[in-house]
Parts: C-alpha cells; structure tokens; sequence
C-alpha cells in the first residue's frame, strides 16, 4: 500500500468507476482545496447499509464504515458510488458528509438525470466534481451556502447543482482558506505550492 501523507485527500471509489471520473475528481482536489489527492479503495461494497424497506443505501452508516478503514494520516476522505443513497429525513441525497469530520460520500445515481451520458459527458462529470467539492467542503466545517452559485449552495434539484459555478463564494472561500492555513501551520510540505 501506498504511503499516505496527512495533508492527502483519499478518493475511495466503491465499485468499478470510468477512469474520466476518477481522474476529473481527483484534478479537482488540488485545484480547490490545494491539497494532495490518491485514490485508494477503502471498502469492496456498502450491503451493510442497504434499507430493503427504501430500497436505497443510508449513507451515513457508509460514513462511519470509511472513517473507520480509513488510514490515519490520511486528512480526508470522499467515496463515490452508483448507488442511490438516502438520510432518514430525505427521499434520497447527491451526498453527505460528517461537518468537520473526515469522510464524505457521492452518489452518481442521480447526477445522471436529464442529459444523456453518453452525448453530454461534460456536464456529467462537472456534476460529480461540483457534488464532490460540495461533500468534501462540509468535511473542512463548510455550511450550506445562500448564494445559488456557490459549490457550498443546497442542492434540492439537479438544476440546482448545474446553476452552480464550481467555485466556492468569496464567504465561503475565506472560511476555507482559515482552515487551510491551519493544516499548513501543521505540517506545509505536503500541500500542493501555488
């Protein structure tokens, strides 16, 4: 197994994913978080957390069973799955994550809804990155955002997440940006240089 610094990001696909996926996911951690990303696989399945009576995954079970396989220095982690997941309170979710926890989980299930992947591949992956960049900002303690066009903005729809930039608000920003400076002071090697 790889070696992991602290200050890397995992990007734990669970089953089998395109490799544009993976690599539009992984590009985009870097990019936004100015942080280091290494996909490696944590879990083979979810079954654990099937619901037979939704008929869907709840996710946040999945996010205790990646937080605990997870290395410890790895600082974070997002997973991406196919399959629909839910919270109790919601008819299903594009992701979840533990707010100033470790992990985060995406659903490509549902990101798929109104294009065809085939034809419109682009916006399709920009959905993942924009969900993912999403679940990964709750997990450095990122709240929703009232701005429409930021990536922390609450997505009720799939129109939602497409009216999104890929870009945090100058708000939201900041607020990154504190929380990066603290893992900087921490150990400033191993972030990405900009």
């Amino acid at each position: 197994m790889k070696a992991v610094s602290k200050e890397t990001i995992l990007l734990s696909p669970i089953g089998d994913f395109d490799a544009d996926i993976l690599h539009a996911v992984e590009a985009m951690v870097p990019d936004v978080f100015s942080l280091l990303c290494h996909i490696q696989p944590l879990i083979d399945n979810i079954d654990f957390a099937w619901d037979a009576r939704r008929r869907q995954f709840h996710s946040t079970v999945i996010l205790e069973e990646l937080s605990a396989n997870a290395p410890l220095n790895a600082h974070k982690i997002i997973a991406l799955t196919h399959h629909d997941l839910f919270i109790p309170i919601l008819t299903h979710v594009y992701g979840e994550a533990q707010l100033g926890g470790r992990s985060s989980i995406v659903s490509t299930c549902r990101l798929a809804d109104g294009i065809s992947v085939v034809s419109r591949r682009a916006t399709y992956l920009m959905r993942i990155v924009k969900e993912t960049a999403h679940e990964l900002g709750h997990t450095f303690d990122l709240r929703h955002c009232k701005d429409n066009r930021c990536l922390m903005h609450y997505c009720r729809s799939i129109g939602d997440v497409d009216t999104k930039t890929g870009q945090f608000c100058r708000y939201c920003r900041v607020l990154l940006s504190d929380h990066l400076k603290k893992i900087r002071s921490q150990s400033p090697t191993a972030l990405k240089k900009n």
